[in-house]
């Protein structure tokens, strides 16, 4: 990921969002700290909608196949609970 000062950054931003597009996200620092990072649309989707379902996902997992107890522990009945 490339590193920008954001004066750089604003002083270049057509050139900074051809390279967020065509090279990846493009990391912009503010006084020596990282602040913000740009992406390109297409990043963004893919980030945050994710084409698998959720049973995609759970057979995706590194715990499948693995013995899991799933079994509740009846020890305390909740309707007993006193208020």
């Amino acid at each position: 990921m490339s590193t920008w000062q954001l004066q750089e950054a604003t002083a270049r931003f057509s050139e900074l969002v051809h390279l967020a597009k065509v090279e990846g996200p493009q990391e912009i620092m503010l006084h020596g700290e990282p602040t913000v990072v740009l992406l390109s649309h297409a990043e963004f989707n893919r980030i945050t909608c994710p084409d698998s379902s959720f049973v995609a996902f759970m057979r995706a997992s590194p715990l499948v196949g693995e013995e899991i107890d799933l079994e509740r522990d009846r020890s305390c009945d909740h309707r007993q609970v006193a208020l």
